[in-house]
């Protein structure tokens, strides 16, 4: 498969996730579009993932970028009708770009949390095999707060209503990081605004311990990691085989 990935931030990439389809032998386009890269032509690839910022969907007039950046995801989604993963800001992204709504929380959401799939959940084969209920790991401080017209929730948690969500058969947001790595703590941390929703969240004490807790569940969260993908291009291989037809 022919993945292009949408970058805000260079501490947020695909992580884990780079591994597992690097060795299964996908080859990845990684885009910085903060860094001021611009975005290729779609037609040649099969999955847009769609990462993580520190930015919010509503900054079009700091981040300009975000104009062109929602325009192709609501291409490749409705129009090309193509497989899409987006994370945290990627997740949002997608609810904007397909009219749906995003809004800041009340409290952000940091550090690991228990999410429950929905009875539609359940049913869906990319959260195939995975509990009802679940930990994760979380760092925001906005969340999806209208669904897309026609869009499914799949996840949800007391915090955020809108864990996990699916478009059609091919488009999916999540939340939650599924990509976290060894070093995602510590490189998040010294960006000013994960920073502080840090400490809002769970106090200067927690917050100081949270990398330590989160490397004591990152077998556990690579597990959850290495199943969403091995869902994730069985669900693809029908759509992609009816795609290049």
């Amino acid at each position: 498969m022919r993945i292009l990935v949408f970058q805000h931030v260079a501490v947020e990439h695909p992580g884990v996730f780079r591994e597992l389809w690097s060795r299964g032998g996908h080859s990845l386009k990684q885009i910085e579009l903060d860094e001021g890269d611009r975005i290729p032509d779609l037609l040649p690839y099969d999955l847009l993932v769609v990462m993580g910022g520190p930015m919010d969907v509503w900054q079009e007039d700091i981040h300009p970028w975000l104009v062109p950046e929602k325009a192709a995801i609501h291409r490749w989604v409705v129009e090309l009708r193509r497989p899409y993963l987006g994370i945290c800001l990627g997740h949002q992204l997608l609810a904007e770009a397909l009219g749906g709504k995003v809004t800041m929380m009340s409290r952000p959401e940091v550090g690991i949390a228990e999410v429950e799939l929905t009875a539609i959940g359940r049913q869906d084969a990319l959260l195939a095999c995975f509990d009802r209920r679940f930990d994760t790991f979380q760092w925001h401080g906005a969340e999806v707060s209208r669904l897309p017209q026609d869009a499914v929730v799949l996840a949800s948690n007391g915090a955020c209503a809108v864990q996990a969500m699916r478009w059609g058969p091919h488009a999916y947001g999540f939340q939650y990081h599924c990509e976290i790595v060894s070093t995602t703590v510590g490189d998040w941390e010294r960006i000013p605004a994960y920073k502080a929703s840090l400490i809002q969240a769970l106090g200067e004490e927690e917050a100081d311990r949270l990398g330590d807790v989160v490397a004591r569940r990152l077998p556990d969260f690579r597990g959850s990691a290495e199943l969403l993908s091995q869902n994730l291009f069985a669900v693809m291989k029908d759509m992609v085989a009816t795609v290049h037809k």
